[in-house]
């Protein structure tokens, strides 16, 4: 690509964000389609999965829209949308490896060896049962009822809204108390 070639694109970019600034949707839309493949090959090149990096981007994009009038330099565009993007990607790598580390901890409670007298018990069918739940549920009712959090809390320990919280709790405690009355 020649010299004048990159400076057109970035006079082209400088005006866009410029007139997305002012609300024009339409310059918005453009300056989507011409950045939208690049944040999407860097999201993938930090993230290694095509699903993770759509996700990265598409949360990057909500952000650069509710932040594009603060951005008093057109030209610091790309950086700072890249920036943007990098800091979305790094937040999916937190929650997975916080997923994973919860998920490890919950399957680490103790519970398969048991003494003979305790077996059967309703209390090994409870730790069955909290580990057959779907890991979001499971989650949520280790650090509600084990580690003894507030839904507030559990939903900044997840990365999840409150509501969600409270769903996942209530679907669990369904699937639990069936268990434990015989009918799971």
């Amino acid at each position: 690509m020649s010299d004048q070639t990159t400076e057109r694109e970035r006079i082209l970019d400088g005006y866009l964000v410029a007139a997305a600034r002012l609300g024009d949707q339409k310059a918005f839309g453009l300056l989507a389609e011409r950045w939208n493949r690049k944040f999407l090959a860097h999201a993938w090149r930090l993230l290694g999965d095509e699903e993770s990096a759509r996700d990265a981007v598409q949360e990057a994009w909500a952000e650069i829209v509710r932040g594009i009038g603060r951005l008093h330099d057109a030209r610091a565009f790309p950086a700072w949308a890249y920036r943007i993007v990098s800091r979305r990607c790094a937040k999916l790598i937190d929650r997975a490896r916080r997923q994973r580390k919860l998920e490890e901890a919950v399957l680490a409670e103790p519970g398969e060896q048991r003494c003979e007298a305790e077996a059967g018990t309703d209390i090994d069918k409870l730790r069955a049962a909290i580990r057959a739940l779907p890991a979001g549920q499971r989650a949520a009712v280790a650090l509600f009822h084990i580690e003894e959090m507030s839904v507030a809390e559990v939903a900044v320990a997840l990365d999840v809204p409150a509501g969600t919280v409270k769903t996942r709790l209530m679907h669990a405690r369904k699937k639990l108390r069936a268990v434990l009355e015989g009918e799971g």
